[in-house]
This record gives C-alpha cells, sequence and structure tokens, in this order.
C-alpha cells in the first residue's frame, strides 16, 4: 500500500508499506478520506514522522473474527489506540485513557497507524457507522474538523440563547462555527487572516474581529451590550487569546480550551472569584455523543462543502502541506484512492 512520511523541512514522499492485517478486534480499513489537521506542523518544522495523521474515514475491508463491524461497513476512524477497558473508555471518554496500546506490536504489523495512507488498523468498537445518505467527506468531519468544538458546546450546553466567543479561525476553529450556528447561537469570531476570517462569515459568524486591533474586547463589550459573551472556546493556542476570553466572558459564564498551548496566566481572584468563571480543557468529545454528531453533520452539508476547500489526491499532499501552510484554506482532505 501506498503512506505518506515527513522526512524533512518541507519534504514528504510516498513509499511503499506492506498491508496491514486484521487480528482479533482489530480490523483494517480501506482509507477513503483523510482530513489533514495539525501534522503540518512537522512538515513545516523538519520533524520526521514515520506514521503521521489520525483522522480518517472509509470502509471496513478485513475482520478476523465477527464483531461489531463487517466487511464494506463505512466508518469513522476515531483517533489514538486506547485500551477499551478502563473507566474512561467505558464512559466515552477514551481520548483520555493513560493506557494506549502499541497496535502494531500487538497484532504483528509492520504499519497500519497512520491515516496518510491507504490501509489502517483500529479496534471495531473505536468505528462509528455512517448513515448512507451521508458522504464520507462528510462524516470525516466527526474526528478533529467538527469533533473538539462540537464536545466544547456540548459540555457547556451552548443553544440558542447564547453569544459565543470563539478565537482562531484555523479548520478547528472553522468547525466551530459550524457548531454554533447549527445550534442557533451567535458567534462572534477572532481572527486576522483574511481568508480564513471571510471564511468564517461565509459559514455564517455573525461578527469576525481583527485581534490585531487594539479594541477588540471593546468591540466585543459594545456587541454584548457591556455584559460580555455567554460561552468561549479558544482554537489558537495563543495566550493573547486565552486572555482575551478570559476578560470578554461575562460573569458566570464558560470558557473551553481546544487549542494547543503552553503557559497562561490565570487570575485566580479577577478569573475565578470574581467572575465566577468556569474553565474546560477539550481534546475531542464522548462517544456516546456521536449519533447527535452525525445529525449535526447531515443537516450541515450545505456549510460542510463550503468548509472542506480542498479534496486532493494522496499523491498531492506536498501541495496539500503547502496550501496549509498559507493559511488559505478550511479543511483540506486526502483521497488516498483517487487518481490525479
Amino acid at each position: 500500500m501506498q503512506a505518506v512520511r515527513i522526512v524533512g523541512k518541507q519534504r514528504c514522499e510516498l513509499v511503499e508499506c506492506p498491508k496491514p492485517s486484521p487480528w482479533g478486534d482489530v480490523v483494517v480499513i480501506k482509507v477513503e478520506v483523510t482530513p489533514m489537521c495539525t501534522e503540518y506542523k512537522a512538515y513545516r518544522d523538519g520533524y520526521v514522522v514515520d506514521w503521521p495523521g489520525h483522522e480518517a474515514a472509509g470502509e471496513v475491508a478485513e475482520i478476523a473474527q465477527p464483531g461489531r463491524v463487517k466487511v464494506g461497513d463505512r466508518v469513522v476512524v476515531m483517533p489514538n489506540y486506547p485500551c477499551g477497558r478502563c473507566w474512561l473508555c467505558l464512559r466515552g471518554e477514551y481520548i483520555h485513557c493513560q493506557h494506549n496500546l502499541d497496535i502494531l506490536m500487538t497484532t504483528g504489523n509492520m504499519a497500519g497507524i497512520a491515516t496518510y495512507a491507504q490501509f489502517l488498523l483500529k479496534p471495531d468498537w473505536l468505528l462509528v457507522p455512517v448513515p448512507d445518505d451521508i458522504p464520507l467527506h462528510h462524516a470525516a468531519m466527526a474526528c478533529c474538523g467538527l469533533g473538539p468544538t462540537f464536545g466544547a458546546m456540548e459540555r457547556m450546553r451552548v443553544n440558542a440563547f447564547d453569544t459565543v466567543l470563539i478565537t482562531g479561525m484555523g479548520p478547528v476553529g472553522l468547525g466551530g462555527v459550524i457548531n454554533g450556528v447549527m445550534r442557533g447561537a451567535q458567534v462572534i469570531a477572532v481572527e486576522g487572516h483574511p481568508y480564513r476570517a471571510a471564511l468564517a462569515r461565509e459559514l455564517g459568524a455573525a461578527h469576525v474581529l481583527d485581534p490585531q486591533q487594539t479594541d477588540v474586547l471593546q468591540q466585543i463589550m459594545e456587541i454584548t451590550k457591556g455584559v460580555g459573551v455567554d460561552k468561549a472556546i479558544d482554537c489558537s493556542g495563543s495566550a493573547q487569546a486565552q486572555r482575551l476570553l478570559m476578560e470578554a466572558t461575562r460573569r458566570k459564564g464558560e470558557v473551553t480550551f481546544v487549542g494547543e498551548a503552553g503557559e497562561l496566566t490565570l487570575h485566580v481572584s479577577n478569573d475565578l472569584l470574581r467572575k465566577g468563571l468556569t474553565l474546560h480543557g477539550q481534546w475531542h468529545y464522548n462517544l456516546a455523543d456521536t449519533p447527535r454528531l452525525m445529525d449535526l453533520i447531515r443537516r450541515a452539508s450545505g456549510l460542510l462543502e463550503k468548509f472542506i476547500t480542498h479534496r486532493l489526491p494522496l499523491q498531492r499532499v506536498q501541495e496539500a502541506f503547502e496550501t496549509q501552510l498559507t493559511g488559505n484554506c478550511g479543511k483540506i482532505v486526502l483521497e488516498p484512492w483517487a487518481h490525479e
């Protein structure tokens, strides 16, 4: 099978790897759609990555024994290789599992953990069925395209009475705009990149503010009549943006951190005691909420066609990485079985 490897600074290549084989409840997936996520950072910075990728949708190709799926089933692949037995996995919070498996050692395969590839190994309980009326490239947004902000909004119970502030309009933040709009919330987006700011507006953000403007907090307060936003989500990973969330959220409001980041200055008295903010960290979403997310994907079909700005064959992965580096894109998906 063909797979992608990142071999140096802005260098990647297609390589031939052995096709993996099923073992126990670990099945082989023929990858039809590979949404691109943060792998571009390794490509940009020159980190060698043999098996890149954590998002995929496709079709069950081989099974070793009867189980939860059968050959031919269309599925979305959930990320990581959690144990499936600990209390976190059993509660649907598998993303936080502390006992992730070495799936290649477990199955005896030489390859099969990359989603930038034509075939993939995954335990059958981490495969989400795709309804017949949902295209696979839309269903694949149930990973990082919509998943993290969907989980954040579920956790904060975002509804049509809320004003939601989202900072960072990369693909995750843009997915947050869709999630907010589909819940009927008023979405305020913060983004300085012209392409992504325009895309946020097209996806339904009521206001898109430039973080380089010195009065962005004042603008938010004017929009909310001096009260502040009800809920806020950071998808930028920027400490400056995270501070903006703390200051722009109303008293007794909620803030969720989604973007990968480092240190943040937290004022316990001003942020927590005086304002009474509730802070969350959200990596993904609970597996039990997948049917609700699939229903949202079905209803958001038109927005997803705008959100997915590029669909490229696996052979054009370098072009896809370079496009990500420009920022002139929404979500990019690779199609490992498509041809030029």
